[in-house]
């Protein structure tokens, strides 16, 4: 079996879009036969999420309506990286501006390249526990019904097909 070159070359890119926080550029690249193609991609800061216990057997979860799919979700507290913030302190504002909940214990489980076919994104995972009120917050256009639910019931929803989130699918690859 031959290894074959994969490298993409990027030869130019145009910035085609800059929204309030994701970019789309289009990039003229050299594949690896030599050949020109051209690639779209979705600049994204990147996110945290975060796995919250309230105890063993029971998460925080948080409910939203995503326009996208036109729908509302029930997903794991999660939240976009501010422009140079640190990694840790975006996921531990994000859990209290979500859930109004401040975690002692903080540590790290892992990230993941949510969808790198068109987008630079990296979510990074955080399991929270021992945890306290915060305060809740949050963003003026965001609106959050905050959950506690077993695991043994999130995995039930997972396997129904409730439960589709792509991040909170992964948190619990990387447990």
């Amino acid at each position: 079996m031959v290894n074959v070159k994969l490298f993409e070359e990027t030869l130019n890119e145009e910035k085609i879009y800059q929204g309030k926080f994701i970019n789309l550029v289009k990039q003229k690249v050299k594949l690896p036969d030599g050949k020109e193609s051209t690639r779209e991609i979705v600049r994204h800061p990147g996110a945290v999420a975060i796995l919250a216990f309230i105890d063993e057997d029971t998460i925080i979860m948080v409910e939203q309506f995503r326009k996208p799919l036109d729908r509302i979700l029930l997903e794991i507290p999660a939240g976009k990286l501010e422009k140079g913030e640190d990694i840790e302190k975006c996921g531990r504002r994000e859990l209290e501006e979500e859930t109004g909940y401040i975690a002692k214990d903080f540590t790290y489980l892992g990230k993941i390249a949510t969808t790198p076919g068109f987008t630079d994104e990296y979510i990074y995972f955080y399991k929270a526990e021992d945890l306290h009120k915060g305060k809740i917050g949050g963003d003026e256009d965001e609106f959050i019904n905050v959950k506690k639910i077993s695991l043994n019931k999130v995995k039930e929803m997972i396997k129904s097909g409730e439960i589709i989130d792509g991040k909170t699918l992964a948190v619990f690859m990387l447990m």
